[in-house]
């Protein structure tokens, strides 16, 4: 019986990964973003630097080409700056006057898809959103609308052909197999295969013990990341704490990690009218599952956190994907929909039993109340994870369940903040976090001189306020008792190149209002 779930798991996987045509690729760069140039200077920001020391400013940032050179302090706030220990500027050097502005690393979405929910999801307008929430590097988890497909983005976005995130390609496991993987050297051979197609990690959902076992070692062997949802069919058999102790590098959203915390059952306790297929059944006794593990700080609790620390284990929670779940006005009412959200992805949003994640089929005010409390639970564990020297990342998983790219990933930071954690940790998981868990902290994740030029420049402070980094702004009032919105992020920069996120976002709004109107004239 496992081995039929695991292969239906598998045929399902598969089946995502080729009923849907391609979307339309990225158009090229053309003259979009300037750089990089011989020397940039970026004169008199106040840095946060993400990797946990407080801000501190004026700083003159000096880069070349695509690498930070110096971070050179300038004077004091609140006085003039002392021009004599500024870095020179010569002829030819881009300058940016970022007097007032705040500077910080480029964000990595440990957990964005390039479209493959809705149909026709255009790659350009997955790209710039994502820049546009000043996100630098992209985790695509699974590869959905073909690895090769994904692939060319890499490379596009690895020679700045494209404007792009710079993306980290993994691949569903199972995708592009002829039949459902079912024993260990079967395994073996899909990941070696993946492997020299490119893939940079692998994403699984689940399958027998003795198949993760020889795909786990597999990949580590070919020195590839992994990382895993731990879809229902299979977590009886593996939980999280028995995927990392196999070789996991993290796990996705939450699944699993309750049932690891069982203390006096080992299957979640299903009614007798529960069917998988059922989205609302699904993610109805989903929102009542962690109100069945180990009480906070209990022995259970208390042990797992630490193997899974000591094995160093990242934890990707998502926690922006589920947020409809206890608020579903609060999601389909988002400001944001109005101008940047395409009709195919409002579509697919719509409640319908065929589409995963649409599963409003009838959403009461009780389902609302026990995934608030699954989310107290599930914060409560994730902030003393990271109290305890654990991992904790960013990811957003829009797409589905009324998240908008760029928008999500910065709802996800605010959720981090309500979890517990304070504004200096919240950027250490949304930037260098991710870079250690993707092997790639000596390159990116912080301003230091050495690594790569990838930063964000805002005018408001996002320590004090992380609605100011939302493209749509933050809703206050001016000196003149008017409301307004803030710009948002005003510029990204990655690997030296400067892109204007206004303008990023301006783009967006034609690509909506282009097929809002190409749809009005059906």
């Amino acid at each position: 019986m496992i081995r039929q779930l695991t292969q239906l798991l598998t045929l399902l996987l598969i089946s995502m990964s080729t009923a849907l045509a391609a979307p339309p690729k990225a158009p090229p760069r053309g003259d979009q973003g300037e750089g990089p140039f011989p020397r940039l200077i970026i004169r008199g920001a106040t840095l946060i630097n993400g990797e946990g020391a407080p801000a501190r400013g004026p700083v003159d940032i000096v880069i070349e080409q695509d690498r930070i050179v110096n971070v050179v302090s300038v004077g004091y706030p609140g006085v003039a700056i002392r021009e004599a220990q500024r870095p020179h500027a010569e002829h030819g050097d881009k300058e940016i006057d970022a007097s007032g502005h705040y500077v910080l690393p480029g964000f990595v979405d440990m957990h964005g898809h390039i479209g493959g929910s809705a149909k026709d999801i255009p790659a350009e307008y997955v790209l710039k959103l994502w820049l546009a929430h000043g996100i630098t590097t992209v985790r695509e988890p699974g590869s959905f609308n073909g690895l090769e497909w994904t692939r060319w983005h890499q490379l596009q976005a690895q020679d700045n052909a494209i404007v792009s995130p710079r993306i980290i390609p993994y691949v569903g496991f199972g995708m592009g197999a002829e039949n459902p993987i079912f024993n260990g050297e079967q395994a073996r051979d899909w990941v070696r295969q993946v492997k020299q197609q490119g893939a940079a990690g692998i994403k699984f959902f689940g399958a027998t013990p003795k198949v993760m076992a020889a795909a786990l070692d597999e990949a580590q062997q070919q020195q590839l990341g992994t990382m895993m949802h731990h879809a229902q069919l299979n977590v009886m058999r593996t939980n999280v704490l028995d995927s990392a102790r196999l070789g996991l590098d993290s796990m996705e959203h939450w699944y699993g990690l309750p049932e690891a915390l069982f203390t006096d059952r080992t299957i979640q306790d299903y009614p007798p009218h529960y069917n998988y297929n059922n989205e609302q059944d699904r993610f109805s006794e989903a929102g009542k599952l962690w109100q069945q593990a180990a009480a906070p700080g209990s022995e259970k609790w208390q042990a797992v956190r630490d193997e899974l620390i000591a094995l160093d284990f990242t934890i990707n929670p998502t926690l922006t994907i589920y947020e409809a779940s206890r608020d579903l006005m609060r999601e389909r009412r988002a400001v944001w929909h109005d101008e940047y959200t395409l009709p195919q992805l409002w579509d697919f949003f719509t409640p319908s039993r065929y589409a995963h994640g649409s599963y409003w089929f009838d959403w009461t005010t009780d389902e609302e109340v026990a995934w608030r409390k699954n989310y107290q639970l599930w914060m409560t564990f994730l902030n003393d994870f990271k109290n305890h020297g654990g991992r904790v990342t960013t990811g957003s998983d829009a797409g589905y369940i009324y998240k908008i790219y760029g928008f999500g990933f910065i709802r996800e930071l605010e959720l981090l903040r309500e979890a517990g954690f304070n504004a200096l940790e919240v950027i250490q998981s949304a930037t260098l976090n991710g870079a250690e868990a993707l092997g790639l902290a000596d390159e990116i994740g912080s301003i230091v001189p050495g690594k790569k030029a990838d930063l964000i420049i805002v005018k408001e402070n996002p320590l004090a306020n992380f609605k100011v980094l939302y493209g749509t702004g933050h809703y206050r009032l001016n000196e003149n008792n008017e409301p307004i919105r803030t710009e948002g992020i005003r510029y990204t920069i990655k690997d030296g190149i400067i892109y204007d996120a206004q303008e990023l976002l301006a783009d967006v709004r034609r690509i909506v209002a282009a097929e809002k109107a190409a749809r009005e004239s059906q």
